[in-house]
């Protein structure tokens, strides 16, 4: 029953439980750290009370060796566990970091435009808080009540007043809870907004400067900033009463505390010795509430970032491993399909089905916005079916493991994207390989001459997106990176739009090629060229399938003015040829 329940916990929660013998070892190392707190109080109260009355250096020397004996410990104490704590929070990010990036990478699939790294600010969020001042005073502030504990063994008056300066401080930590929260909540999720529009309008950056739209962007911006910026400065201003007022009232707590233990001194109910104990008592007793008080945002950050974190991972649970299948041969089919991109429920995809047998080519056509780039993500596995079913060598696409099957899929996406680092490593899809695979796929798709001229050759650093490469260049490379590995399906979108007549020799060749090692091969375009090599064709419109079948037939019906819904698509097609 306990093991179920636990299974019923957030993800995260369990993640942390997995550091309790962390956690354990620094309220163990807090209760010595606090006991030896005790120490100054007591130094004090025998340095007043029993040195100066009997005028013995011996006696102080004796005392001070032992005090600074115990404050040698006690920093070597608070230093252990401030460590343990920083190895907690690294352990934890350990566990979590290559979970939350699959999740975060589940999620951008799931849902369109959702590619931001909040997740990973909000795991740094919780990981500093784990090793931050906060943490260490919500393991101090238990021992509160020690403190007070003692300085009612001193008197009842100096506890009492010990009481009520903690409830004072307390109902400021509350307040400071109860008014800042929803500000430094707006603020935060203002700053998200604005962080991800700078981030959205920066990947456009060479649109924005062309057609001039810097100015209305950036006013756009600072508007988002400007709320960031307020909302900010309204909750910092908020918090800035709270926690002044605490630090305020724990000063002139202390100050008050020697006039209340003089006075009690005139009365001759405590020594002289107890006023200095009394005021460090007090001082220690609500240091921990105003720490609180002060670092309430770093503790308000990182519990917002665990909520998300949590909700997060439980959105998409952590799937087994599923059974390893037999390699794929290419074998393509599609029954019924009927899909919409993620979140949406309105298909754009109705209907779709066909058959595509090993070393087959497929060429898909139809006008804009008639779905063939949604047919692609649809085969590839990258968008989920509302109904109907995508089968690879008889299996579904969704039954792979998608580690296992990446190497036999080659995709070259009609937006081209590489990623950070050497040409030769993108190719080699940042995987090891040898040198002689990964110039066989160049000089497949034809890229490799190009790529020799490049500063560096294969060696050469394309930088974010490939920024550094021209857009055929590009398009080269990720043709490259497309065949490489011999896939046994390969689909191109657009492969030909940045390429000139030496790269559609390439490319003729290549398709010929893959064809001939038994590859099947499903080109998107609105080239002719590229069709000569194609088995089939499939026509779509409007989402559904027009036309399919061999490739000369479906040409010779698109070409004839007996189907009038064939025309349209047909006609079309000619027009951006």
């Amino acid at each position: 029953m306990k093991d179920a329940s636990r299974q019923d916990e957030p993800e995260i929660k369990r993640i942390l439980r997995t550091g309790k013998s962390g956690f354990v070892a620094v309220g163990v190392f807090s209760l010595f750290i606090n006991l030896l707190m005790l120490v100054q109080p007591f130094y004090m109260l025998q340095v007043f009370d029993r040195v100066l009355r009997s005028r013995s250096t011996e006696t102080l020397l004796f005392l001070s060796l032992v005090v600074l004996g115990l404050f040698i410990l006690m920093g070597i104490l608070q230093f252990i566990r401030s460590r343990i704590l920083v190895r907690v929070g690294v352990a934890m990010d350990e566990r979590i970091g290559g979970r939350l990036f699959d999740v975060m990478f589940r999620n951008s699939l799931r849902q369109r435009g959702s590619g931001s790294p909040q997740a990973m600010d909000d795991l740094s969020s919780v990981r500093q808080f784990l090793t931050g001042p906060g943490i260490l005073a919500l393991f101090d502030a238990p021992w509160t009540p020690v403190y007070l504990g003692v300085m009612f063994l001193f008197h009842p008056w100096l506890g009492i007043y010990g009481v009520v300066c903690t409830l004072i401080i307390g109902g400021l930590t509350w307040a400071n809870e109860a008014f800042t929260k929803a500000p430094l909540a707006s603020a935060n999720e203002a700053n998200r907004n604005a962080r991800r529009f700078a981030g959205d309008n920066l990947r456009n950056a060479e649109v924005i400067h062309a057609m001039g739209m810097e100015s209305s962007i950036r006013e756009r911006w600072q508007t988002r900033h400007a709320r960031t910026i307020n909302g900010q400065a309204f909750a910092s201003d908020r918090a800035g009463v709270f926690s002044n007022a605490s630090r305020v009232f724990r000063f002139m707590a202390q100050a008050f505390a020697y006039g209340l233990g003089a006075l009690l001194v005139l009365q001759g109910s405590i020594s002289g010795g107890m006023i200095i104990a009394c005021a460090i008592l007090i001082g220690r007793a609500l240091a921990p509430l105003d720490q609180i008080t002060g670092a309430w945002r770093q503790i308000q950050q990182a519990r917002e970032g665990y909520d998300r974190l949590s909700q997060l991972l439980d959105g998409y649970p952590e799937q087994p491993r599923q059974t390893s299948l037999p390699a794929p041969e290419g074998r393509l089919q599609l029954a019924n399909v009927l899909a919409a991109p993620p979140g949406i429920r309105t298909p754009v995809l109705r209907g779709v089905g066909f058959n595509i047998e090993p070393g087959e080519g497929l060429g898909v056509i139809g006008p804009s916005a008639a779905g063939k780039s949604s047919l692609v993500r649809v085969i590839l596995g990258v968008w989920p079916l509302l109904n109907g079913s995508v089968r690879l060598n008889g299996a579904d696409i969704g039954q792979y493991n998608r580690d296992e099957l990446g190497p036999y899929i080659g995709y070259l996406p009609q937006d081209i994207e590489l990623f950070e680092g050497t040409v030769s490593q993108n190719i080699a899809r940042f995987g090891r390989a040898e040198d002689e695979a990964v110039v066989g796929a160049a000089q497949l798709a034809g890229a490799h001459e190009m790529i020799l001229q490049l500063p560096d050759g294969y060696d050469t650093f394309v930088g974010v997106g490939g920024n550094t490469l021209s857009a055929g260049q590009r398009q080269r490379v990720g043709l490259a990176r497309a065949l490489f590995g011999h896939p046994r399906l390969v689909i191109l979108d657009e492969p030909n739009s940045n390429l000139d007549d030496a790269g559609e020799q390439a490319l003729t060749g290549a398709v010929q090629r893959l064809k001939a090692e038994g590859a099947t091969v499903v080109v998107v375009t609105h080239k002719r060229s590229i069709l000569a090599q194609m088995d089939k064709l499939l026509v779509l419109q409007q989402g559904q399938v027009a036309a399919f079948g061999e490739r000369d037939d479906v040409l010779s019906r698109l070409q004839s003015n007996t189907a009038q819904p064939l025309r349209v698509a047909g006609n079309q097609n000619k027009g951006a040829q």
